[in-house]
């Protein structure tokens, strides 16, 4: 039946070639590449700066805590990497930073060796849920990794470690999220992780989501089988394959225990959660996709009529409608003023229009996603290991999963309470009675997304929730949380720098909204003094793409998912709804997740909104014309919304001339504002995900495409850059390691500087994409979602999705990249002068440290090696720095100091000049002008 009804879903839709997944060995090819790349790299001692934020956090997979002291423990995020803490979670520091990969399904430690082991691959299938490369285990708390398998499994749901045998590990794979795929299923190693063998495997598009042992019996094992089928229009969660087995040999072999004994069977059955209480009680959650019966669906209690209702009405039925009734549901359904009862029924009297538009008005991806009639989430308990079933509550658990329980799964029951458990979704939920009854446990400082949870076995009421806002951890059962949230693993989609001098950052994170700070934000915990932290929320849901007016930086244009788009006056605290509406009768348009706005920068008031048509607004969102037909393919029937709008963008060198991308592949061009459309894509390969266009803001003719392949499994690295408007391209991505591609960026200042982020690192070029670098000192691998040059700051902001913003000083790449340079000689770049201060070397407590200077000296080296560099005074050299130097670009900081020598010749020729130590012991330079010198070249720089 479920192929069936894919097939029928395609019935009329356009037929997609269909792309074939990386394979193993080309994944683990590039990233042996990029490892050799980044160790010849002339840009990986340009340091980056991680300024947060924290305070919103990012999504947390799972917990791990030592058992003899609970205030020590490892979390894992779905694409931020592994943290540690020693003082229950005051602070953590990451411990993966130094492998290939951030992406985690799932975490086991085994406290007695110090070993941990890493499901890498997230175990959530959303749209952004990075996959793994196997099987990381590390035997000295983190400091080296190694990687031990499964490497093909892509995503991991769970791992066990026998508390008996440290070597025996049982692992439960998903396998490949957008495509079908063998390494998934059951998998156990005896050797720590030498070798494994599979022991249960259902079929290519059915993983194992979670795997459960009894406490104090490792032998006897639970799993939970999840058939699921995501492609980039579609997502069927659900699967007759989707079941529940159990292992009484350590995870040797496996029988099916919930067919036709209470469990729910067949191509309904959804994700599965297990929670083990001992070898014979098991709790399970459910989230069923089986339909609800037709009289027991939710009705509107607003005005008698719902979406449902237009569907099957006929004409006289509708005209024959109330006004007062009519006008109530297009009043309470958000329609546009014009959609009044008196109009709308005149429309429908003359044919322009019929009742059923007045359903498909509101059918756009959003409604899509809540407005489905499924049974939702449920809770099942065994008492007699899995020999049958039952469901512990009477009706529905609504509000938990919505039509979205695949996000969700998780289940816990309290070790001394056979009686409590807990259910994981939005939001939390408490049973004291087995399941009869729930309570929320969620609070005011509590994401609404819960992901993971540890629950005490020794304390009744010690829990630590996982969610997609980070970290809580309650004692007193979940009537108040405290925040735990210090790692910057925020998941950011965009980013923005608008243009003041002080200039601010923007961002719209998965899940968690969108925020702002100045650039000089500092990362720590100062702001609990002032009870103000420093970055501001200005909008919820899934932040999304951020423009701010040039003319007045309090107007911002920002929104949520499906185009929810909003102008916010942030001097006012006003916010007016902007997003474009279809005229009735029309069909709705086509909002992508992360729908593409663009402000022109020929005139601050032209905003450009995609959805499956490009729309144009001249009076800042207030009103809309569009100016396209469907740039798309024409979307394909499923239940997320496809056939959209990814990326706009207009060239400075002409108002009317703009690009657009879809994410069906497809490149369009108009040269007269709308008036005409080229596709422009036919060279390129077909149906990936325009990720970016770019009109070169240095060449009226030149436009760079970036392709996706992350919803096909396809992670090859596809960049294109055309001089004559898309008519040819060129393939620039053939030097980067694969690795799906999400941005690319021309330099503010130099042509042929470029900046590109993938799901796996940061790269540049210096010669437009002939050969790339790349960027690597205090940047991990990380998803890289979009890069901002701020041009009078010269600085690149990078918006990652898993560890927050960075920032970095790009002057000397730029100097660097200023015309043709000889890369066999070393260079000095650019240095910032310095304020005096009478604080240096000085202190006005002897409990703190004495505050000292840092001069920042860049420069390129053509070997590695040691660099002298000389800082004079006039013809003094007044002190010399020798550092070692790697081939490429390097700095060293100076403190601004004199050396023996040079403060005893300095006396000698300026007698007139009075200078002290500090109370440090250390004479800092005087104010004035001074030289740098390295091998012939040179730099000023002033002490002001």
């Amino acid at each position: 039946m479920k192929k069936t009804l894919s097939f029928l879903l395609l019935l009329g839709a356009t037929v997609y070639g269909q792309q074939n997944a990386t394979s193993s060995e080309v994944v683990k090819e590039a990233l042996a590449k990029k490892r050799a790349m980044t160790k010849n790299s002339l840009v990986k001692n340009i340091p980056f700066t991680n300024i947060g934020p924290t305070i919103m956090s990012g999504r947390v997979v799972d917990i791990d805590v030592n058992p003899q002291n609970t205030n020590e423990f490892y979390v894992g995020y779905a694409s931020g990497g592994l943290w540690h803490t020693k003082n229950n979670g005051n602070t953590f520091t990451p411990v993966m930073d130094n492998t290939d990969t951030q992406n985690i399904g799932d975490i086991a430690v085994d406290w007695k060796s110090n070993t941990i082991w890493v499901g890498t691959g997230e175990n959530n299938s959303s749209r952004s849920s990075y996959a793994g490369i196997g099987i990381l285990k590390s035997t000295d708390g983190g400091e080296n990794w190694e990687n031990v398998g499964l490497f093909d499994s892509h995503h991991i749901g769970r791992l066990l470690i026998n508390p008996n045998n440290p070597d025996e590990v049982v692992v439960g794979a998903l396998g490949h999220l957008y495509s079908s795929n063998n390494e998934r299923g059951i998998y156990k190693t005896t050797d720590g992780g030498k070798t494994w063998k599979r022991t249960l495997f259902i079929n290519d598009d059915t993983g194992i989501i979670d795997v459960q042992h009894a406490p104090n019996n490792f032998n006897v094992l639970y799993a939970a089988s999840w058939e699921r089928e995501r492609k980039a229009w579609n997502f069927e969660g659900n699967g007759k394959n989707s079941a529940i087995y159990k292992s009484e040999d350590g995870g040797n072999s496996w029988k099916k225990i919930s067919e036709n004994n209470g469990f729910p069977n067949g191509d309904g059955v959804g994700r599965i959660g297990l929670a083990v209480y001992d070898e014979n009680t098991v709790y399970a959650s459910h989230d069923s996709q089986f339909r609800r019966k037709k009289e027991e669906k939710k009705k509107s209690s607003t005005s008698g009529l719902t979406k449902e209702d237009f569907k099957t009405m006929s004409v006289e039925s509708f005209l024959g409608l109330s006004d007062k009734k009519l006008n109530s549901y297009l009043k309470m359904n958000g329609f546009q003023e014009k959609y009044r009862a008196e109009n709308v029924k005149q429309m429908v009297r003359s044919g322009s229009a019929k009742p059923i538009d007045l359903a498909k008005y509101l059918e756009d991806a959003n409604s899509l996603l809540f407005d489905t009639p499924v049974v939702g989430a449920e809770v099942f308990k065994t008492t007699n290991g899995g020999k049958s079933w039952k469901k512990t509550h009477e009706g529905y658990l609504d509000d938990l999963y919505y039509s979205y329980g695949y996000y969700f799964g998780e289940i816990r029951v309290d070790p001394q309470d056979k009686d409590g458990i807990y259910i994981l979704g939005v939001p939390i939920l408490k049973s004291k009675d087995g399941g009869k009854t729930f309570t929320s446990i969620s609070r005011e400082n509590v994401h609404a997304d819960h992901q993971a949870l540890w629950v005490n076995s020794k304390v009744q009421g010690h829990l630590i929730d996982g969610n997609d806002g980070g970290l809580n951890v309650s004692y007193d059962d979940g009537k108040s949380w405290l925040k735990l949230n210090t790692p910057p693993v925020g998941q950011f989609y965009a980013i923005y720098a608008d243009n003041q001098k002080s200039y601010n950052i923007y961002g719209g994170l998965q899940d968690n909204g969108v925020w702002t700070a100045n650039n000089n934000v500092k990362n720590n915990k100062a702001w609990l003094q002032s009870g103000k932290n420093p970055y501001e929320s200005i909008m919820g849901g899934d932040g999304m793409q951020v423009q701010v007016d040039d003319r007045n930086p309090d107007i911002v244009y920002t929104g949520y998912q499906f185009g929810n788009y909003f102008r916010i006056d942030r001097a006012s605290g006003k916010q007016k709804y902007i997003q474009p509406k279809h005229v009735l009768g029309e069909n709705p348009y086509r909002f992508n997740w992360q729908t593409p706005i663009h402000l022109s920068s020929h005139n601050q008031d032209i905003l450009y909104l995609g959805g499956n048509k490009l729309h144009r607004s001249l009076n800042q969102g207030n009103d809309w014309e569009t100016i396209s037909e469907d740039l798309t393919k024409g979307g394909k029937k499923g239940n997320v919304a496809y056939g959209t709008l990814t990326s706009i963008s207009e060239s400075p060198f002409q108002f009317g001339l703009i690009y657009t991308g879809s994410d069906d592949g497809l490149v369009h061009i108009t040269k007269n504002g709308g008036g005409s459309w080229e596709v422009i894509s036919n060279a390129l390969p077909k149906d990936l995900w325009v990720s970016r266009v770019i009109a070169s803001k240095h060449k009226k003719e030149r436009v760079y495409v970036t392709l996706n392949g992350y919803r096909w499994d396809d992670f090859n690295s596809y960049v294109y850059v055309s001089n004559d408007y898309g008519k040819t391209w060129e393939n620039i991505g053939k030097t980067i390691p694969a690795s799906p591609v999400n941005v690319i960026k021309e330099d503010s200042e130099r042509p042929n500087l470029l900046y590109l982020g993938t799901d796996n690192g940061l790269y540049t070029s210096f010669n437009g994409g002939s050969t790339w670098e790349i960027f690597h000192k205090n940047l991990p691998n990380v998803a890289v979602h979009d890069v901002v040059i701020q041009p009078e700051a010269k600085e690149l902001i990078v918006g990652t999705h898993g560890r927050s913003l960075y920032k970095a000083n790009i002057k000397s790449l730029q100097e660097f990249a200023q015309g043709v340079r000889e890369r066999d000689r070393n260079e000095l770049f650019s240095i910032e002068n310095i304020r005096k201060r009478r604080s240096w070397g000085n202190t006005w407590s002897k409990w703190l440290k004495p505050n000292t200077p840092e001069l920042n000296i860049p420069f390129y080296t053509n070997k590695n090696g040691k660099v002298i560099i000389d800082i004079y005074k006039d013809d003094i050299k007044v002190n010399s720095l020798t550092v070692n130097g790697e081939k490429g670009f390097n700095e060293v900081m100076f403190d601004v100091s004199f050396n023996e020598k040079g403060l005893k010749d300095f006396k000698k020729e300026k007698k007139a000049v009075i200078i002290s130590k500090a109370k440090n012991g250390i004479t800092y330079l005087p104010k004035g002008n001074y030289v740098v010198k390295l091998a012939g070249e040179e730099q000023n720089f002033e002490i002001k």
